[in-house]
This record gives C-alpha cells, sequence and structure tokens, in this order.
C-alpha cells in the first residue's frame, strides 16, 4: 500500500469511526418519546405525563410524550413497532392496542412480538353491574334471572372486540348463561339504556358507575377482581363470590422496538417502575378506580400471556375475527 493509498485508508477509517461514535452520542442524548396511541387531554395523556417526568427524574434525560392517535391504537402502535430499537421511542401499550388488536387482527402490521416488554404501569377492574328496576341482588340471582327468560341478557359494549364485548362471552360461558353484545359509542350511552332498562347488564369500570349506584339507579353486583378495591370498599370481588375465573382487568404498560439493547431495555423498565412508584401517579390512579403496578419486563410479560390464555381462547371459540 502506498503513502497516497494509506493516508486516504485513514481518512475514511477516521471518518467512519467519527460518525458511529456520533451517532452513538446523538441515541444517549436524543429525548425519549412516549407515544400515547389517544388522542391529548384524556386521562391516559395525564398518566404518560407522570410517568414522563418521572422518568426523566429517574434517568436525567428529556421525556416527552407524543400523541398519535386513530384506528383504535392501531396508529400510534404501527409507529412504535416500526421505529429504530434504540430506546428512544417507546408506546404506550395496553390490552386494547397490543394485545386484543393482535389477537383479533391478522391483517395488522405488527403483533406482540413486534415489541419488547418495559414495564407494567397500571390496572384496573371491570364490573358486573345491572339497572336497578331488574331486581337482581347479586351473581347468583343473576345467572337465575337469566335463566328463567327466554331470550340472551343483554349487555353494552364499546365494539366489537373491546374488552367489555370479550368479558360478555367469558361470563356467559362460566356462568352458563346467553349474553348478547349491544355496541354503544361510548359509556354514558349505554348507560342511558342501562338505566332505562333496554340492557340488563354493564362491565364498565366502577369509577363510571358509583354515582349511578349511589342514586339507586344502578347496583354494581361484583368487582372482577381478586382482593376487594379501598376506593369501593363495599363492593364484593367475582373471588369472594366464588367465580376466580370471572377475574379480569384492562391494563397499561410501556413497551418498546423489538431488539432494543438488553441493557437499555433495564434502564427504562427501572425509572419507568420508580416514576409509578410515586405518590402523585399512584393518588391520579386511584381517584379514577386504577392500581398503581410498576412491575419491570417480567410483569408486562406475564400480562400479554395471561390475556393470550384469557383472551386469546375466547376470540377463537366465538371465531372473532376484526378487519
Amino acid at each position: 500500500m502506498n503513502t497516497k493509498t494509506r493516508r486516504h485508508f485513514l481518512a475514511t477509517t477516521l471518518a467512519l469511526l467519527t460518525l458511529l461514535g456520533t451517532g452513538s452520542v446523538a441515541a444517549s442524548e436524543k429525548p425519549i418519546s412516549i407515544v400515547v396511541p389517544y388522542a391529548a387531554g384524556g386521562t391516559n395523556d395525564a398518566y404518560m405525563r407522570l410517568i414522563a417526568e418521572g422518568m426523566s427524574r429517574e434517568l436525567g434525560r428529556t421525556v416527552l410524550v407524543e400523541n398519535k392517535p386513530g384506528a383504535n391504537g392501531i396508529i400510534g402502535s404501527t409507529y412504535v413497532a416500526k421505529a429504530a430499537p434504540d430506546g428512544t421511542t417507546l408506546l404506550m401499550g395496553g390490552t386494547g392496542p397490543v394485545s386484543l388488536n393482535s389477537m383479533l387482527r391478522p391483517k395488522l402490521a405488527y403483533n406482540t412480538d413486534s415489541f419488547d416488554s418495559v414495564a407494567m404501569l397500571f390496572d384496573g377492574p371491570l364490573t358486573i353491574t345491572v339497572p336497578t328496576k331488574l331486581g337482581v341482588n347479586s351473581v347468583e340471582e343473576l345467572v337465575n334471572h337469566a335463566k328463567k327468560i327466554s331470550t340472551p341478557v343483554r349487555y353494552g359494549t364499546l365494539g366489537p372486540g373491546s374488552v367489555t364485548h370479550l368479558y360478555g362471552l367469558l361470563l356467559g360461558k362460566n356462568l352458563g348463561i346467553k349474553t348478547v353484545p349491544v355496541a354503544y359509542k361510548n359509556n354514558p350511552s349505554s348507560l342511558v339504556d342501562l338505566i332505562a332498562g333496554q340492557a340488563e347488564l354493564s362491565f364498565a369500570t366502577p369509577s363510571a358507575l358509583v354515582e349511578y349506584q349511589k342514586a339507586g339507579d344502578l347496583k354494581i353486583l361484583a368487582l372482577t377482581t381478586k382482593e376487594r378495591d379501598p376506593s369501593f370498599p363495599d363492593i364484593p370481588t367475582v373471588t369472594e363470590l366464588g367465580y376466580p375465573q370471572l377475574i379480569s382487568s384492562y391494563w397499561a404498560g410501556l413497551h418498546a422496538p423489538k431488539g432494543t439493547p438488553p441493557d437499555v431495555l433495564k434502564k427504562l423498565s427501572d425509572a419507568a417502575v420508580k416514576a409509578a412508584q410515586a405518590p402523585e401517579f399512584v393518588e391520579l390512579l386511584r381517584k379514577n378506580g386504577l392500581t398503581a403496578k410498576g412491575g419491570g419486563k417480567e410483569a408486562l410479560d406475564a400480562q400479554l400471556e395471561t390475556d393470550r390464555q384469557n383472551w386469546g381462547t375466547i376470540i377463537k371459540e366465538n371465531n372473532i375475527v376484526l378487519n
């Protein structure tokens, strides 16, 4: 190799190393974005802004919230699934955007294997609720009522493939009663029909129902949890009532694009868990009937597996496919 060639080789190598080093430094200093697949201004937005603040303190880096709403969480989830796996783009995933969409939509551009789990953040219970005028005061009485009538029990849902839709099928299967879903655009419209007796059953969250129960319009028969919720101490759980197979919840966690380095995932996970334990975050969740989890990668992996076993079975048994 002559002198001119050697100089050219050394200069090219140095330039390449400089570029690689700069890229590495840029990735480590670039702000971290938590993509929320819902519109700004909602409760999910508020939760993630507290998590972002907490993670920023722990990591010593800027952590931002970026809203990418649309298509039942698919737009934001797809964006993160295709992002660079360098730890700078995370997804606020949950029951619907990641877990259920992956099982319900075969043509989806991503699935649960498109992500690495970062942390479990919180979950919340559903309820088994009836209109007061139905005259049913327990799950056992609900079963007796359902078996006496000639038509299936009507229950409100937030649309095909939603947690409320699937839970009605789960409940019918395990209680041995016939149920039929009635889809609504939102909870308030479904509750109007429930109170009026146009539907007989709801699985809406306790925080959405508690005022109606106080007014005497609705009766919450049970929470879909193992232990009683301190925010609703007078409401029994399905476990207490002898129906542990009806335990269910909706949840939220943080995901990263598949292939994110393990050491990066660990730092992000530790920071997220710490942020989820902050008193102001725990209190905000409590006010909305939710429970902070603050679990790492293993906790989120376990939740995804539970969803596959519970919701996956119901989806397959009922041949539910969404486009």
